[in-house]
């Protein structure tokens, strides 16, 4: 006997019907019915009483059908075992990232997931966050680095990476230097130099302003950190930054934290709920060099 021979006999025992039967497996009736007869040759007796108009089983019948249920598990299970021992040697692994990224330990990952299995292709794509979001869930990308105003997108599996508030950064000499922090109404009363829309620091500021009824004045964008401070430290407007980011402008920066932005910045990679065994594998180096709570 064979695993299509089995195959074709579940069908039948389900189904009750050699016609049904023939269709689900996409063969000809006379096909199964061909192959039923030679499966019960073998084992030297009926598995079906087609006797009436609705096909049975004898009692032979019912007590091999557990068994060949269990034989055709069997063979999927191999399959899949396969499949991702195969994928971990030859497949290839798409990982989205924020654009202006400087999270050293997703690159940590992605070296210690390279070391590991060689053989799979690491392709790395750059984009805004909603675009980054839409590639995850439409399969052109395997997981991402994201920045969010929500913790989880909206069908995505997700681990936060950073969770933190946004800050105001300004040059020596302007009017909300010698201030220790403030609030999103006293940061829109100028204009601000920020990131686009479509990224999760732009969602955060959006939201903030948005539940505080305020409009605020964007006079420049800009996707990355330090252009935007470049542009802050020249008089064009108050830069908007995650507390993160603006620590490396310091030295030339005033960063004035925001008391009233409740919508925290969150840095997260999100993956769908059902992964391939390339995206479980980078997962596990992911937690181990994020850590085990998710922080670098």
């Amino acid at each position: 006997m064979d695993l299509r021979q089995l195959e074709y006999f579940v069908a039948v025992a389900e189904e009750r019907n050699f016609t049904r039967a023939a269709e689900r497996v996409h063969i000809s009736q006379s096909g199964v019915s061909a192959q039923i007869r030679r499966l019960e040759h073998e084992l030297g007796a009926e598995l079906f009483d087609r006797s009436a108009r609705t096909v049975t089983l004898t009692a032979v019948g019912e007590a091999a059908l557990p068994h060949a249920r269990a034989a055709l598990a069997s063979a999927g299970a191999v399959g899949r075992a396969v499949d991702e021992v195969t994928g971990l040697v030859r497949g290839r692994l798409t990982v989205g990232m924020v654009v202006g990224c400087t999270v050293t330990p997703l690159f940590d990952a992605l070296a210690a997931f390279h070391t590991a299995h060689p053989g799979v292709e690491i392709l790395l794509r750059e984009d805004n966050s909603d675009r980054l979001v839409d590639g995850v869930r439409g399969g052109t990308l395997d997981l991402a680095l994201i920045g969010t105003a929500a913790a989880t997108p909206d069908g995505l599996d997700a681990l936060t990476i950073i969770t933190e508030g946004l800050v105001a950064a300004v040059p020596s000499g302007h009017p909300l230097a010698g201030r220790g922090q403030i609030s999103l109404d006293e940061l829109t009363a100028h204009p601000l130099v920020c990131m686009p829309p479509g990224t999760g620091l732009r969602a955060v500021l959006d939201q903030a302003c948005a539940a505080r009824g305020l409009r605020p004045s964007i006079a420049l964008e800009a996707g990355a950190s330090d252009a935007l401070a470049d542009l802050a430290s020249r008089g064009l407007g108050v830069a908007v930054l995650s507390a993160s980011m603006a620590e490396s402008h310091t030295d030339r920066m005033t960063v004035l934290p925001l008391t009233d932005a409740d919508v925290p910045a969150l840095l997260a990679l999100v993956w769908k709920p059902v992964q391939p065994p390339s995206v479980r594998a980078f997962l596990t180096h992911a937690r181990r060099c994020f850590g085990a709570d998710g922080t670098p």
